[in-house]
C-alpha cells in the first residue's frame, strides 16, 4: 500500500519521501510470497467490486509502464458447499455486477482441473478473471515508477512517533525529524502502534504458506489450475487458500488465520515447525491429492485483522489531512493499486471516488467515516 501510495502522489506532481522500517521490497509484513490472489467474485461483500474493476485497470496500467508482467489471469474459484457464505457471496458479487461466471458441481470440476478433487456435494464457482499478482515485482514497480516521478525513499529508517502541527505534520524517525502539509501511513502490522485508534482494531496474525511437490506440473501450471478460495466446512472455521506454480516449483497453499496466533508483530514466530506443515497437509490430502508430496518450502507473513475484517480507509477526524490505510484481514493485496490511488485522493482532493463508508475507522465504536 505504502509503495502504490508514493507512486500516486508522486504522479501527481507533490513532493513525496517514503519511510520504511526495512527494505523494499520485504518479507516482514503481507506482501511478498510470489504470489497473490488477486479474484473479481468477491464474497466477502459486492461493494468491493468497484474498487477491484478499478484495481485492475492500473495493474494493467502499471504492467505496461514498467514492461513486465505482474498479473496472471488464471480464472478463480470459490469453493464449497452451494449454501456456504464461500458461494452464496461470491454467486451475489457475480450476479450484482454481472461478471462472468459458471457454477459447476464438483464432479465437473474435478474432470475439468485435475489438480483439484473436490468432495461430493460440494460446488465450485469459477470466475475467468481471477488470477494472482506476483508482489515483490509489484513493489518494485511502483517504487521504479515513483522515483523516476521525483520520490525519495529511504529505507531502513522507521517511524518513531508523528504528531499533528498548525500547518500539517511532523514525523520522527530514529535518524530526523521532517515535516510535512500532509501524511499517508500504510504501516501494515504496525499500523497500531503508529495509530492509537486502531491498537485494538487492527491485530497482527501469523500466517503460513507451504509449498509442496506435485505428481505432474502440468496439471498444476497457471494454464490449467485456477487460484482458489476453499470453504471446507459448513462455517467459516475452515478456509483454504492456494495457488499453481510459480516461481518455485510445487503447489503452493495457505489456511485463513492458521493457527489463531495473534499479537505484536515483533514477537509473532517467524520459523515454522511440523504442527504448520501438518495443518496444511489436511487439506492437501483432502483436496489436492496429487500434490501431497514432499513439503518444498514454507513462508510466515502477518495478517493485520480488522474485528469486521474489512479495511481501513479513511481520513483521521482529527487530523484530516492525515489517510489511513489498514486492517487488511489477508485480503488486501489486489487492492494496493487503487488503495494508493484513494490515499492519494483523500489528502488531496478530501475525498474519494468511491463509496468508502464501510471502510471507515470510526464504524467501530459507531462514528462516521471521513
Amino acid at each position: 500500500m505504502g509503495s502504490a501510495s508514493l507512486y500516486q502522489l508522486a504522479r501527481r506532481g507533490l513532493n513525496v519521501l517514503g519511510l520504511e522500517q526495512f527494505t523494499v521490497p520485504h518479507a516482514f509484513g503481507s506482501s511478498h510470497g510470489l504470489t497473490r490472489i488477486i479474484r473479481l467474485a468477491y464474497f466477502e461483500s459486492p461493494r468491493y467490486v468497484p474498487l477491484l474493476r478499478r484495481a485492475y485497470r492500473l495493474w494493467v496500467e502499471l504492467e505496461q509502464s514498467v514492461g513486465e508482467r505482474l498479473l496472471y489471469q488464471t480464472g478463480s474459484i470459490d469453493a464449497g458447499w452451494e449454501s456456504s457464505r464461500t458461494v452464496q457471496g461470491s454467486l451475489d458479487a457475480c450476479r450484482e455486477h454481472e461478471l462472468p461466471f459458471e457454477l459447476i458441481d464438483a464432479a465437473s470440476a474435478n474432470r475439468r482441473w485435475p489438480g483439484y478433487e473436490l468432495d461430493s456435494g460440494m460446488f465450485a464457482l469459477f470466475q475467468p478473471q481471477g488470477g494472482f499478482l506476483t508482489p515483490e515485482a509489484c513493489v518494485r514497480a511502483h517504487i521504479k515508477l515513483a522515483l523516476e516521478g521525483g520520490a525519495t525513499v529511504h529505507e531502513r529508517e522507521a517511524v518513531v512517533s508523528w504528531e499533528p502541527t498548525p500547518d500539517g505534520v511532523e514525523v520522527r524517525t530514529a535518524r530526523a525529524t521532517y515535516r510535512a502539509a500532509r501524511l499517508v501511513i500504510t504501516a501494515g502490522p504496525w499500523a497500531g502502534s503508529l495509530l492509537p485508534v486502531l491498537q485494538n482494531l487492527a491485530v497482527p496474525e501469523r500466517q503460513v504458506v507451504m509449498w509442496t511437490a506435485v505428481d505432474d506440473e502440468a496439471v498444476f501450471s497457471p494454464d490449467r489450475f485456477p487460484v482458489f478460495n476453499l470453504q471446507a466446512s459448513r462455517d467459516m472455521s475452515d478456509r483454504y487458500y492456494g495457488y499453481p506454480t510459480h516461481g518455485r516449483p510445487g503447489l503452493k497453499i495457505g489456511k485463513y488465520h492458521h493457527r489463531l496466533e495473534r499479537g505484536n508483530p515483533e514477537d509473532l514466530r517467524r520459523e515454522t515447525d511440523a504442527a504448520d506443515e501438518e495443518l496444511l497437509r489436511e487439506a492437501i490430502r483432502r483436496f489436492f491429492p496429487r500434490a501431497n508430496g514432499p513439503t518444498l518450502a514454507t513462508e510466515t507473513c502477518l495478517f493485520t485483522n480488522t474485528p469486521d475484517e474489512h479495511f481501513v480507509l479513511d481520513r483521521l477526524p482529527e487530523a484530516s489531512h492525515v489517510a489511513i490505510a489498514a486492517g487488511f484481514s489477508g485480503h488486501g493485496f489486489k487492492f494496493c493499486s487503487v488503495v494508493g490511488e484513494i490515499m492519494t485522493d483523500l489528502v488531496t482532493e478530501g475525498r474519494s471516488n468511491f463509496d468508502l463508508t464501510m471502510f471507515g475507522a470510526g464504524r467501530f465504536a459507531g462514528g462516521q467515516t471521513q
